[in-house]
């Protein structure tokens, strides 16, 4: 819980506010970014949060903790002020509303263009001991008895199709049915013809890179949300790339971010449809907590296959369809086409989506929270006893959730993900218990990546003293059971389960961070919902696995062979989660941690 800590009390200039808790908390700036000199540090080379642009800063200029000329330095965007008694963390009353905070961020973007930081790829540029972790990330090569790990991983016994992304620097044992995106582009997936990614952050250039030689200059469409200058910007990085072509995503609400992060591979043997988590840049696939569902592979249906043919029992098909078709986009188009040709009938999972818009009548049950309502009231068996069984949300990002759980949280939003069968039982305010999943100060500072791993959980300081009750709903990151307590989570997942913690009703793993841009939020009385943002997640039920208990069990370290594989669910983190002891503080990216050092033995000051 926020309070007072070893940093005193802090107040932030508005002048100097974050713009990014309205939106998914990670917003990105669209001030324009020079190239990076060798010695000097700048912004990376594609758009990025506030957040992350201080990441790459203090990667390039690390503070040590030694380092007396910081220690006692106030950070130029936070000003220190007399103790008050019992305050805690707060603003002055000149601090401005969420709203008013982004309008300043497109009057004044020179102000945040302060926040410059590395390139994240200045390997041509210099050779700089600081800059090697890049390098790191750029070695990852198979070998070819990895190949072949990869290729019965992916056609073998998993039938959830959940994988985490490798990291680099634990024990290897624990990459063992993991992916990195070279295995996902790799030519023993398919014979690639073109593909589509939809993303938030890209870093164009090292995108490129990542697909097989052979595959290189196949027609790759890009799907964003970047306007303006950082839309230029993106366009700039793809001038090399006669194959790239680029679809915007209309973001016609204040706001609203393209968070999906989807990639559509159409192969000479098939089509496979790829949902995840990670950012297209290096270090989403290096040494963070990520996951994706990865489709079989669909074959083509034969020619004049009716229109509803190669549907899944899920509606996958036409789910996913109507999904592309949200995007109003005619570079959408052949895609859509494609994916009419296909055969989708072995999903099993449910797609669940957001896309910006204001939703009436049974419109509203399409999107957000309410498809996921819809969904679970009817695929999920009612629980016996339900008040008992836990919610758990597990996120990288925090939006601004009102004074109170009433606003949002524990109504609208948690009589979604309670919803099970016909029940129409509502409980009074949190009587379920909610246990959500964030990493605190000490679980960053202890991290592979050291303090700037933060700059992926973008949680500002202003969004965070507005809702201090959210706080004792906060639980650490711990991760034993996958090797990735040190690997800070990107991933996203919802889930309800048992009270013993071992049997999952239903489990989500998704783009959506908390927040009502993300999920949706009722307005005018009830009767419309308003979303900001694109998100796409999948929905695992124990019915689609040919479960009539209506529950998987927890899955284990070493999840078991055969037959019963499909009633263990591998869960990626530790259960059930510890809560907040009393001296943990949840991430916050936008001040100051100079008391301790981090696993390189560095500071934390974002500015």
């Amino acid at each position: 819980m926020l309070q007072e800590g070893a940093h005193g009390k802090w107040t932030i200039s508005s002048s100097d506010e974050s713009a990014e808790e309205n939106s998914d908390s990670e917003k990105p700036c669209t001030s324009s970014i020079s190239d990076a000199a060798c010695g000097t540090t700048s912004g990376p080379q594609y758009p990025c949060s506030e957040a992350r642009k201080a990441a790459h800063k203090r990667k390039a200029s690390p503070l040590k903790l030694t380092d007396k000329s910081l220690s006692t330095e106030t950070p130029p965007a936070v000003k220190q002020r007399p103790s008050q008694e019992g305050s805690g963390w707060c603003l002055s009353s000149s601090d401005e509303e969420p709203e008013d905070e982004q309008k300043h961020a497109h009057r004044e973007p020179v102000k945040e263009e302060k926040y410059g930081a590395p390139k994240e790829h200045p390997l041509n540029l210099c050779k700089d001991d600081k800059l090697s972790d890049n390098l790191k990330e750029e070695e990852y090569n198979e070998t070819s008895s990895q190949a072949q790990d990869i290729w019965d991983l992916v056609n073998g016994g998993n039938p959830f199709r959940f994988f985490l992304t490798k990291v680099s620097g634990i024990e290897q044992s624990y990459n063992s049915g993991a992916l990195h995106i070279k295995d996902i582009l790799s030519p023993l997936f398919g014979t690639l013809i073109s593909s589509a990614q939809f993303n938030y952050c890209i870093d164009v250039g090292w995108l490129v890179r990542q697909y097989p030689q052979e595959f290189r200059k196949k027609p790759l469409l890009i799907v964003h949300g970047e306007k303006r200058e950082s839309k230029a910007e993106l366009m700039a990085q793809a001038r090399p790339y006669e194959n790239i072509s680029f679809c915007q995503a209309k973001l016609d609400i204040a706001f609203g971010t393209h968070h999906t992060k989807m990639m559509l591979l159409l192969y000479e043997e098939g089509l496979r449809v790829v949902i995840h988590t990670s950012n297209l840049i290096a270090e989403d696939w290096h040494q963070k907590t990520q996951g994706m569902w990865l489709s079989p592979l669909y074959p083509r249906l034969p020619n004049g296959a009716s229109g509803s043919a190669g549907e899944s029992a899920t509606n996958f098909k036409s789910d996913l369809i109507s999904y592309l078709t949200a995007y109003s986009s005619p570079a959408l188009k052949e895609w859509i086409n494609l994916i009419q040709e296909h055969d989708l009938s072995e999903t099993r999972v449910y797609l669940l989506g957001s896309t910006p818009g204001r939703y009436q009548g049974s419109d509203k049950e399409k999107w957000g929270h309410l498809r996921l309502r819809k969904l679970l009231k009817e695929h999920v068996l009612s629980i016996p006893a339900q008040e008992s069984w836990p919610l758990v949300g597990q996120f990288s990002s925090i939006g601004s959730m009102g004074a109170d759980g009433s606003k949002w949280l524990c109504s609208e939003f948690q009589e979604s993900l309670e919803a099970a069968g016909s029940s129409v039982t509502t409980f009074r305010k949190c009587d379920v218990p909610i246990h959500l999943v964030y990493p605190t100060v000490n679980n960053v500072r202890q991290s592979l990546e050291g303090y700037p791993a933060g700059g992926s959980l973008p949680y500002s300081i202003q969004t965070a003293q507005k809702q201090l009750w959210l706080h004792s709903y906060f639980h650490k990151w711990s991760a034993e059971v996958t090797g990735r307590t040190h690997a800070i989570p990107h991933i996203k997942t919802y889930m309800r389960l048992s009270p013993d913690f071992q049997k999952i009703a239903w489990f989500l793993v998704t783009s959506a961070n908390l927040s009502k841009a993300a999920w949706g939020a009722l307005e005018k009385n009830g009767s419309q919902l308003m979303i900001r943002s694109y998100e796409l997640g999948v929905l695992f039920l124990p019915s689609a696995f040919g479960l009539d208990k209506g529950y998987f069990h927890v899955g284990r370290k070493k999840l078991p062979e055969g037959k019963d594989s499909a009633t263990y669910f591998p869960v990626p983190y530790d259960l059930p989660p510890e809560q907040y002891g009393s001296k943990d503080q949840p991430w916050i990216w936008n001040i100051p941690y100079t008391d301790a050092p981090d696993t390189h033995g560095n500071m934390w000051v974002p500015s």
